[in-house]
């Protein structure tokens, strides 16, 4: 008999107002929930300027520097009118772009999408759950990124409902590469004095790149999760992060990820010796129970949606469904914040 894992078994219930509409401000005063893997202690009474006082010297501390680019657009179908929205995720080469169109059944194969007079796109093949191909074409000599900054808005996820005033405040603090169809949302809560402290007290801070893409906003449909299909994502490794990270893993120091984008890159990057190794390519990797971590000892993270890759994750960390459900149910009980803009937490 093939085996089973039932994506019911990762639901839980929220209610609807501990959805995040808006973030804290400071950064950093976001509330954090740490549970202790050994101990199975669950602590709900920290802010995330806490998260230094659970951090050692000799930490390795990962984050993943991508930045997220105006990536919806919103434009019609030159022979109707009728509206389309498109949400850039992955680009293929110079042109064309990987994106997820709303509503796609308007969409066929060569459809023209119109955003102004001087930028419109063709759709050149169509796939489930609103995945597309286009082409974009220009009438002037700006480039694609210049075109991007006038008619792009942030992605923000459908949850949230509120208009973000400040769209650097869906950026991480420390974002550098543009690739990003949605913020690794765990590192929303550093501020760069947060970071200037956590470097004082010894920890390392190691960049690492994840473009955050299609697999991010694709629903786990699969009632059975092994049929699940993972969309593959960028990542880039350096040499000299695998060499402090593979330095810590051997001297027994702790290498935490930021994020579950962080959690793909080190997992992704391992090799058959256990060693992590420099590159560039994409990633399909799908972590779920039981997984044997060979990288990560720990993880900051926000509370994931129900039934999502994401819950999977941290649920495979943390060692038991169970467990992680009632983490979960604690979240909820003591009024955290849930989603991109919500709370933290502190897996060791």
């Amino acid at each position: 008999m093939d085996r089973e894992i039932l994506r019911s078994t990762y639901y839980y219930d929220l209610p609807q107002e501990q959805i995040a509409q808006t973030p804290v401000e400071p950064r950093d005063h976001s509330r954090l929930l740490v549970h202790d893997r050994k101990s199975r202690k669950t602590t709900t009474d920290n802010h995330f300027y806490d998260i230094i006082d659970f951090l050692h010297e000799g930490d390795v501390l990962v984050i993943n520097n991508t930045r997220v680019l105006p990536a919806r657009l919103f434009g019609f179908k030159s022979e109707t009118g009728a509206k389309i929205e498109i949400l850039l995720q992955k680009r293929i080469d110079l042109h064309n772009w990987e994106v997820i169109a709303k509503p796609s059944k308007r969409l066929s194969i060569g459809t023209e999408i119109v955003f102004n007079e001087n930028i419109k796109c063709l759709v050149t093949e169509k796939g489930d759950y609103g995945a597309c191909k286009v082409e974009f074409m220009y009438a002037d000599s700006k480039s694609f990124e210049e075109h991007l900054l006038e008619i792009g808005t942030m992605p923000l996820p459908p949850y949230i409902k509120e208009k973000l005033k400040n769209p650097e405040r869906y950026q991480t603090v420390y974002s550098k590469v543009e690739g990003s169809s949605a913020a690794p949302t765990a590192g929303l809560h550093f501020t760069p004095q947060l970071l200037e402290k956590i470097k004082s007290k010894g920890v390392e801070i190691v960049e690492v790149l994840l473009h955050v893409g299609l697999g991010t906003f694709r629903p786990v449909k699969e009632d059975n999760i092994l049929n699940h299909e993972m969309h593959s994502e960028y990542f880039e490794i350096s040499q000299d992060v695998a060499n402090k990270v593979n330095a810590a893993k051997k001297e027994g120091r702790r290498v935490i990820a930021v994020g579950t984008t962080s959690v793909r890159v080190l997992e992704s990057g391992v090799d058959e010796n256990g060693l992590l190794q420099p590159q560039k390519r994409e990633t399909k990797i799908f972590i779920y129970p039981p997984y044997k971590f060979k990288m990560v000892d720990a993880l900051i993270t926000n509370f994931h949606l129900p039934e999502s890759t994401l819950i999977m994750l941290v649920s495979a960390l943390v060692g038991d469904i169970d467990i992680t459900l009632e983490i979960y149910k604690t979240a909820v009980e003591e009024k955290f914040r849930f989603f991109s803009f919500g709370d933290s937490m502190f897996i060791q």
